[in-house]
């Protein structure tokens, strides 16, 4: 597929990772973007205010729960790829409330699907001219073991009803493009970090705890492993997958920066006093009781990309960790603006804080 004058679909694209693929696909000449999001607690419009007002964005405020308004969506925008990132995505939350992730990362993925399968042959469209890109995470293999690297066949070993809801949201994916002939393609990434993180998540939340001066809490001993990814290397590389993917295929995108979650909290407390001037806050780094389900290491090997796509990160875990850094110390309002109830809720459910 070639990139100019292409109509982009992307759900999700007010979270985290969504907005950042928003923001870099509007900034490319011919490309017009479609963002779907249910404005959830995580969904944010100030992560693409930026661009809100370009000619070739627009905004769709709906849900992947609903069938009849994915299919209007389809209808009116007629897109030739579709990102779809919408999705419950945090461990913690999920084991609360685990239907909803099974109503938004199942259910809604297979009304995705059926949109999509339904517009196309509704409308007779060559299916060498479209693609569907689900993204997902590394979480659905579980925990490695040793040294192991997830691979594409690696078996899914998912432990969390988060983790477990994607799995079977993957399996859809691949079923719909054996079966339907669906021209779609699933992708896993590793621990996604950068800007516009929601507060939720390990470093943004460190970051705040460093600057305001609440404890800095880390699950068991802190030895647990993850593979560390940039945002916007996640976004070049399923740009890169849509363009020139194998359909039916899965690939997986990783950072290749393996890092115990203390080494990852304690990098942040220097960076913090480092570029803030303020004092360390590594004294305020606690201990609180694992998760139950809670994978010990992820980790990917990402040379099926690299071979087949020639992509590979260019943020080391250190250069966009500063960036990321940079960036929450000089954008204090967003983060007091997505500070709302369900995150105060949050942090008192699972660490008995506010």
């Amino acid at each position: 597929m070639e990139p100019m004058n292409t109509r982009v679909l992307v759900t999700g694209g007010a979270g985290f990772i969504g907005s950042a693929m928003v923001r870099s696909l509007v900034g490319q000449s011919g490309v017009e973007v479609c963002n779907f999001d249910n404005l959830s607690y995580s969904g944010n419009l100030n992560n693409i205010e930026s661009v809100a007002n370009r000619s070739n964005y627009r905004f769709v405020h709906g849900d992947v729960r609903d069938l009849d308004q994915l299919r209007a969506v389809f209808a009116d925008f007629s897109p030739e790829i579709v990102f779809h990132l919408a999705a419950e995505s945090h461990v913690d939350r999920s084991l609360h409330a685990p239907l909803s992730f099974v109503e938004s990362n199942v259910l809604g993925t297979a009304n995705m699907l059926e949109a999509a399968r339904d517009w196309l042959e509704a409308n007779s469209v060559n299916r060498e001219d479209f693609r569907f890109v689900h993204v997902s995470t590394d979480e659905v293999f579980g925990s490695a073991s040793g040294d192991e690297l997830f691979r594409e066949d690696t078996p899914y070993r998912p432990n969390s009803p988060y983790s477990a809801s994607k799995a079977g949201a993957d399996h859809l994916v691949l079923a719909w493009a054996t079966s339907f002939g669906l021209p779609a393609l699933v992708t896993n990434s590793s621990n996604n970090y950068g800007p516009h993180q929601f507060p939720e998540k390990l470093i943004p939340l460190m970051i705040i705890s460093c600057l305001e001066g609440g404890r800095l809490p880390v699950y068991g001993e802190g030895e647990n492993v993850r593979d560390w990814l940039y945002v916007e290397d996640n976004v070049a590389a399923l740009w890169e997958i849509a363009l020139h993917g194998n359909i039916g295929e899965t690939y997986l995108i990783g950072g290749g920066e393996q890092r115990r979650n203390l080494e990852v909290v304690e990098s942040v407390c220097d960076l913090v006093a480092e570029l803030s001037g303020g004092e360390n806050a590594r004294e305020r780094i606690c201990f609180v009781a694992d998760r139950p389900g809670h994978d010990f290491r992820n980790a990917i090997d990402y040379s099926k990309i690299e071979r087949e796509l020639s992509w590979k990160p260019r943020e080391s875990f250190d250069s966009g960790l500063r960036k990321t850094v940079e960036w929450y110390l000089q954008n204090r309002k967003w983060v007091d603006a997505v500070r709302d109830g369900s995150y105060r809720d949050w942090l008192e459910l699972n660490y008995g804080q506010r």
